[in-house]
């Protein structure tokens, strides 16, 4: 079976990926994926599923409290035009959520893990893993892309990582060739840009061919 590709990006808001946000790690990464990835993506009628983050406290064992619903730093930087679906977390891992998540007028609740709940979201919007290859990019490589990465794999998903849109937490490009080496081949296959865009037409080739 020729399977789909299904592009999902990772805490791509402002508070990561802007040189002013809270926990920034904004650079060639970020760069990269507005520049080349999106307008790409737009001129191809691609679709991006998007997972986000509400990290307002309460959050027991984190201290942090970014990604406020309704203020500048919980802001995607996807161009919302490209945008198929959206969700939203609270913890490092895609299957952390809470009462109220997302919601700038009510006040968060604890979050909690609901496993189905995710399962339900990709299976709507990804599709299952037998014909579907996701596509993950986004912030950062070393904590929610990887937590992400995991979750599709143990799902029965074979995910691709894009290389050049990927960035480690501290920034320094050194960290996110290291982490790209080991331990993401563990539960994902790290692909060039190039080498995505020939799969993807090869993909495309094949599919108008049946037509």
């Amino acid at each position: 079976m020729n399977k789909q590709y299904k592009f999902i990006s990772v805490d791509l808001q402002n508070d990561f990926a802007d040189k002013d946000g809270v926990y920034s790690a904004s650079g060639p990464s970020v760069l990269f994926l507005k520049e080349t990835v999106f307008p790409f993506l737009k001129e191809q009628n691609i679709k991006i599923n998007e997972i986000i983050s509400d990290y307002r406290q309460p959050r027991p064992g984190d201290r942090g409290d970014c990604c406020r619903p309704g203020e500048w730093g919980y802001k995607s930087i996807v161009p919302k035009e490209i945008v198929n679906s959206t969700w939203v977390k609270c913890m490092n891992s895609p299957v952390w959520i809470r009462d109220n998540i997302g919601n700038p007028d009510k006040e968060p609740g604890l979050p909690y893990s609901d496993p189905d709940k995710f399962g339900k979201w990709l299976k709507e919007n990804i599709g299952n893993p037998e014909s579907v290859v996701p596509v993950v990019f986004g912030l950062t490589i070393d904590c929610c892309v990887l937590s992400t990465l995991q979750e599709l794999s143990w799902r029965g998903y074979y995910p691709l990582v894009l290389k050049e849109g990927v960035a480690h937490s501290s920034g320094e490009k050194e960290d996110t060739e290291n982490i790209l080496e080991s331990p993401i081949p563990n539960w994902a296959e790290v692909i060039s840009w190039e080498d995505l865009k020939d799969k993807f037409n090869k993909s495309l080739r094949r599919f108008n061919s049946k037509r």
